[in-house]
């Protein structure tokens, strides 16, 4: 492991160093094992069959020649694996009147999205699968697709699901005061329409599994890109029938997740019923094209909303309806509600406002399912939170800057409940603009924005203060039903060497979580951090938890580290008193020795300590038992989320002839709580700010009016590249909560949260002269001059 900056203090306080993530050199250097890496005695590979129709009825399926072709070892239907899975519905307790059908691993008489799997063909390769699935012939006849979400809830619709009589899923309503009044009242109403692209994760590494059933024991073990191994284990053990203890999950290096990874696909349930069913290892990796057509995607909403604002700039109000588009079925075991609950939820909260409503509605259409994806909801709030307050402010010809400064939530009013009941511990909202407004130099900016346009060059700056969720409690899955785990888990142990491992339930997704754990387990041990080593993503060695989502790695897995590192401690001082002849609380562990407290004498080594207690404990007292383990575990109390909060800032150039954007800078100032790693909260803050100006500009999954996805490759789905890319300029403000011993918050998802935000409030700064504004994303050239007048 690379080693903290020499030229700063440490004192054994690794919590707050630049340290580089411990596996970026082997990983780097081709050295990563990931699942489809691994080798298996006697393995199958799976191909599927998939609908080309977004809607169909599956009149027969002709397999006669895909199981004649030599090589092929099963072919299988849906209506062949009902017996070996139970169906799965992805509707939970805490959204009342949620509604979804009964899934299973392949479609069962009706496809009801482009791309579902229909047919399973296993194969002694990959390529005689495909083979084999190339011989399967489907007869269909192809049903109405509802593709839009508006259509979906005409009366006239075609219901995707009869038996659940009509095309909304859910509905959702909150709230409080007297909006009306409040609009009655207001000086300006700003009102706009938002609409959001569907886009989806592209993750280096696809989704791939292994699942290798032993029938002699019923014991499975499935090497599975996920990001959750003991929701998995959950949920493979009750759906096929088996004890959980017999069901063991790995997850090796995982090449990227971004909330992809979280969920249960019909692929991967089939992959198991097909190992349980041929009795030996069954592999599949999805290729690009199945990547785009069954990954789950992301913020497929249209929002129209309105807010009030008194003539100072001040929010009287705030409307929204969201009308949320999830596919054909609520994803399981999560849901689809999230996205949307979340997205109202979230509406107008840095600031004050006291009326608010907000309604989410929720519709099934034909196309891929829309699931949660990185910042679940947090874009969308604030793109629409923070386009119509710059709309307000234009109107009012004030400074977007100083409406903000007017209108967040500051520091005497916490904790500080929202309209819409989301309860703040204590947010920096105020000195995060402080700090934006000097780094981004924003008056020097705006002067020469004002020059600028003098030449004809249309510059402009947008800025978008957001709070994001981590850090979820009890509350979040475990009252709805869902036997995902709200707590983490660490075991610890100091080996004869003196050197530390740690196994803990959260995992390492690419984004440093074995560092960070690293660096909390050698500071509050005492050792050096080159000697700690951390495993995680493995159900049968690591404690149980809840892994890694909604930015709680650190949140939540940091203290269970910590307490676990300040348990062993104990114990090791414990030894070491008994074999020193002194009292305990008169020694401490440092740079890996036990020493005097008060004078920092070093008594003896760690490895010594190791060596006597493992291999030379007849030398200690008869009725003495040294304990070189220890294990803890952590869940969050207090508060249902550990808020974060933070302000970002777009600085850009639009081409009024040819609707091009040009990014010039971005800023970002962030508040993730006690801060333990600064080069990852920045690298997870980079990565998130570009994966949303992806969103922004970029991305965009499109269908045909028939409900056919139109861009299965990556010649024909925009992501940013490097040289389109800004550079990101970050501060840092520490407000640590006050509900967790070490203090820290989440940071995984800030950037994506409010990146979308700023940039369209840059473009519609820049295009203020021609009283132009965009709000549909991506914003593409075309709709910018569509904008303009233009096209």
């Amino acid at each position: 492991m690379l080693k903290p900056d020499p030229s700063k203090p440490l004192d054994g306080a690794y919590v707050g160093q630049p340290v580089p993530r411990e596996n970026a050199r082997r990983l780097s250097q081709g050295r990563g094992r990931y699942v489809d890496d691994i080798a298996f005695r006697n393995l199958a590979h799976v191909a599927f069959v998939r609908s080309p129709h977004a809607h169909a009825r599956i009149l027969s399926i002709d397999t006669d020649a895909a199981r004649a072709l030599p090589g092929v070892v099963d072919v299988v239907t849906g209506e062949d694996l009902k017996g070996l899975c139970a169906p799965w519905v992805g509707v939970l307790a805490h959204f009342p009147g949620l509604k979804s059908a009964e899934q299973y691993p392949l479609a069962v008489e009706v496809a009801r999205w482009h791309g579902e799997p229909v047919v399973a063909v296993v194969g002694e390769s990959r390529a005689l699968a495909e083979d084999g699935a190339d011989l399967v012939e489907v007869a269909w006849e192809e049903l109405p697709a509802v593709v839009d979400a508006q259509a979906a809830l005409a009366g006239d619709a075609p219901a995707i699901h009869p038996e659940l009589g009509d095309n909304r899923a859910f509905r959702l309503e909150v709230g409080q005061g007297d909006t009306a009044s409040a609009f009655a009242e207001a000086a300006v109403i700003a009102e706009e329409e938002f609409r959001f692209g569907r886009h989806t994760g592209l993750t280096l590494e696809p989704r791939s599994i292994v699942a290798d059933f032993d029938p002699s024991l019923r014991q499975m073990t499935v090497h599975h890109s996920t990001q959750t191994p003991f929701q998995m284990q959950d949920v493979l053990a009750r759906h096929f029938g088996l004890e959980e203890g017999n069901v063991r999950v790995i997850a090796p290096d995982v090449g990227g997740s971004f909330g992809l990874k979280l969920h249960v696909y019909g692929e991967e349930m089939a992959a198991c019923a097909l190992s349980i069913r041929l009795g030996r290892p069954v592999k599949f990796i999805a290729d690009r094209l199945e990547a785009f057509q069954t990954d789950i995607h992301a913020r497929d909403h249209r929002v129209k909303a309105r807010m009030a604002l008194s003539q100072n700039g001040e929010i009287l109000a705030m409307e929204v309806d969201d009308l949320t588009g999830i596919g054909p079925y609520s994803v399981y075991p999560r849901t689809s509600a999230v996205e949307g609950n979340q997205a109202i939820r979230l509406m107008g909260g840095p600031y004050r406002m006291p009326n608010y409503r907000g309604e989410l509605n929720i519709v099934f259409q034909n196309k891929t399912p829309m699931c949660q994806y990185r910042a679940v909801g947090h874009p969308i709030a604030c793109a629409v939170t923070e386009g119509l307050l710059d709309k307000g402010a234009r109107a009012l010809k004030l400074d977007p800057l100083a409406v903000r400064q007017r209108n967040v939530v500051t520091a005497d009013m916490y904790p500080h409940t929202s309209p819409t009941g989301y309860v703040f511990e204590r947010l920096s909202h105020e000195e995060c603009i402080a700090s934006l407004a000097s780094l981004m130099d924003y008056e020097r900016l705006r002067r020469e924005q004002a020059e600028a346009r003098q030449r004809g060059v249309y510059r402009g700056i947008g800025l978008a203060t957001f709070i994001e969720i981590t850090n979820p409690g009890p509350a979040f899955y475990g009252v709805g039903g869902a036997r995902i785990s709200a707590q983490d888990g660490c075991v610890m142990k100091m080996e004869p060497s003196g050197d530390i491992r740690v196994m803990v339930s959260v995992t390492e997704q690419g984004q440093g979580t074995e560092t960070i754990m690293a660096q909390v387990a050698a500071t509050h041990l005492g050792v050096p951090l080159d000697r700690v080593s951390v495993y995680t993503g493995d159900t049968q060695t690591s404690p149980y938890g809840g892994a890694t989502w909604a930015s709680r790695g650190a949140g939540i897995g940091g203290p269970a580290v910590m307490k676990t590192a300040l348990a062993l401690k104990a114990n090791l001082l414990e030894t070491a008193a008994v074999i020193l002849q002194a009292e305990a609380e008169d020694l401490d562990i440092r740079g890996g020795a036990v020493v005097n407290r008060g004078d920092g004498t070093q008594r003896m080594k760690l490895a010594e300590l190791g060596r006597i207690a493992y291999f030379r404990p007849d030398t200690l007292p008869s009725d003495f038992h040294p304990e070189m383990t220890a294990a803890r575990h952590y869940v969050p109390q207090g508060y249902p989320f550990a808020f974060t909060n933070g302000i970002q800032a777009s600085h850009l150039e639009v081409d009024v002839e040819t609707g091009l954007v040009r990014l010039l800078d971005h800023w970002v100032v962030e508040d993730c709580g006690k801060v333990i790693n600064p080069l990852l909260v920045e690298e997870q803050i980079r990565g998130g700010v570009v994966q949303g100006l992806g969103g922004a500009l970029f991305e965009e999954c499109l269908y045909s009016p028939e409900g056919q996805l139109l861009c299965g490759t990556m010649a024909d789905y925009l992501t940013p590249m490097a040289g389109e890319m800004p550079d990101i300029h970050m501060a840092h403000v520490e407000t640590p909560t006050l509900t967790s011993p070490l203090g820290a918050k989440g940071v995984g998802e800030a950037g994506t949260a409010a990146a979308p935000a700023a940039v369209m409030n840059a473009i519609n700064d820049a295009l203020a002269p021609f009283s132009a504004e965009v709000t549909q994303m991506p914003f593409t050239p075309e709709r910018i001059l569509t904008a303009l007048g233009k096209v």
